[in-house]
């Protein structure tokens, strides 16, 4: 009781949606969607995202949002306070942000590097072919920038719910949204004709990004549009991480819950939606179709500096604009990453903010060094039972992503579904006498639907089931 009288929470709803919509809004939306996008039809990929998250990401929201208000707990912590013996989830859910937190600061510092590069006006050498593989595998610089960005983060965290998280997000998620719908303005309005004599537009990208494409569609390709749009939920909502279950704890008993994942919901999507409009259309008319078809680092770090290099003058200014953007986008999402383990620790060992921070960034700094080396001294290569070539980042992305998220979203389903059932998390939406209208979509997809997909998709990422 005394323990949840002196735990934090966010002073308003505003606050939290924020939050939660800054952890959603990261590095995923920004170099995974709009590349699903421009693979899965356009427009066809964006309707069955909007179909998902609407039905299987507001469930996963919905219900990891209530755990942790109703627990007044962290991940680690909240499964064995709402049901003995299921402590074991909450482990699996608290190591995966452990996992993801070093990496993820890997690729925050790889972000300033590039910003830094076109703030000094060295955007057009950034974007020479071998300027990237050149900075990850040096043996001083990535480790320099991954500390910077850490150091970034970590004070944010230690400043705690209110003066940290919140009030970090006040600021930089409206200056995000700006700078998104900004970029994503001037690449509809840009054309370029390349050495051949074509002539390409923004505005023809744009058209291919939401005009849905049914060409060759079969049945097994709209599978994989299902799936891949399903995977991208995961980076898009912050579900199945703890993130959500730890933000959930500090959320008011009197808040609207219905009202705030609706507006998380919305702002994602919408950032999302604007990621792909900002980036696919520059990419479609500086390299045609064949460019979109670069996703992940390479995207961000080789191909749209190439881009902004295209554009002469005004590309040193977007490319400033883009990186900025990026790292507002990385920092929101690290910050969230790194609170859910702060909270588990702080939950699990009564330990204070100063100490469960140090841990966590030790934890950090651990991993994040593991990942550099990883591209010079201990660098190697493993081939993933999905078949793809990977070192340590990607293995540590593989493990945390592509198996222990859906574990932890299948666990949950169970756990809500049959075990305590729905009604758990019913009543905790509605507890503050708000009307939980998606309450009959929420108990089927909760016992029936999510977990089925979430089995799919596990299978699939363990190279199991490949035809489906």
């Amino acid at each position: 009781m005394s323990t949840e009288k002196k735990r934090n929470s966010f002073s308003g709803s505003i606050g939290f949606v924020l939050a939660a919509a800054g952890s959603a809004v990261g590095l995923g939306n920004i170099w995974r969607f709009p590349y699903l996008a421009a693979k899965d039809g356009g427009g066809l990929f964006l309707v069955v995202y909007l179909v998902l998250a609407l039905t299987f990401g507001f469930t996963l929201l919905t219900s990891e949002i209530a755990i942790g208000r109703k627990t007044k707990q962290s991940p680690l912590t909240a499964y064995s306070k709402l049901k003995s013996g299921w402590g074991f989830l909450g482990v699996l859910a608290c190591i995966v942000p452990m996992i993801i937190m070093p990496y993820y600061c890997v690729i925050g510092g790889w972000v300033i590097k590039y910003l830094v590069a076109f703030v000094t006006g060295e955007g057009g050498i950034a974007a020479e072919d071998g300027y990237f593989t050149g900075f990850i595998t040096a043996n001083v610089e990535p480790i320099v920038m991954t500390v910077i960005f850490l150091a970034v983060v970590a004070f944010i965290v230690l400043r705690g719910v209110n003066k940290g998280i919140e009030s970090f997000s006040k600021v930089l998620m409206p200056i995000l949204v700006l700078l998104v719908f900004g970029i994503a303005v001037f690449s509809m309005t840009i054309s370029h004709t390349d050495a051949s004599g074509v002539t390409r537009s923004g505005l023809d990208g744009f058209k291919i990004y939401v005009i849905p494409n049914f060409e060759g569609l079969t049945v097994k390709g709209f599978f994989s549009v299902v799936m891949d749009a399903m995977g991208q939920l995961f980076y898009s909502l912050s579900v199945a991480m703890g993130i959500m279950i730890a933000y959930g704890s500090y959320v008011k008993d009197d808040a609207n819950l219905v009202k705030s994942i609706n507006q998380i919901e919305i702002f994602d999507t919408a950032v999302a939606f604007l990621a792909g409009a900002m980036i696919i259309p520059a990419v479609y008319t500086f390299m045609g179709t064949e460019g979109m078809a670069a996703s992940g680092p390479s995207l961000m770090f080789v191909s749209l500096p190439k881009i902004f290099a295209a554009m002469g003058g005004v590309g040193r200014f977007v490319g400033i604009l883009f990186f900025a953007m990026v790292l507002f986008a990385a920092l929101t999402s690290a910050v969230s990453i790194m609170e859910a383990v702060v909270a588990s620790f702080m939950d699990k060992f009564r330990l204070s903010r100063l100490k469960a921070s140090l841990i966590t960034i030790v934890i950090a700094l651990v991993g994040g060094l593991a990942v550099c080396f990883g591209y010079n001294i201990w660098y190697f290569e493993y081939t993933l039972p999905n078949g793809a070539v990977a070192q340590i980042l990607d293995i540590m992305d593989y493990i945390s992503n592509n198996v222990m998220m859906p574990v932890v979203a299948i666990g949950t389903c169970i756990l809500i579904g049959w075990v305590l059932k729905p009604k758990t998390v019913i009543e905790e939406v509605e507890k503050s006498g708000c009307k939980f209208g998606r309450k009959q979509l929420y108990i089927v997809m909760v016992r029936f639907v999510t977990p089925v997909l979430l089995l799919i998709l596990l299978l699939k990422s363990l190279g199991i089931v490949t035809v489906i």
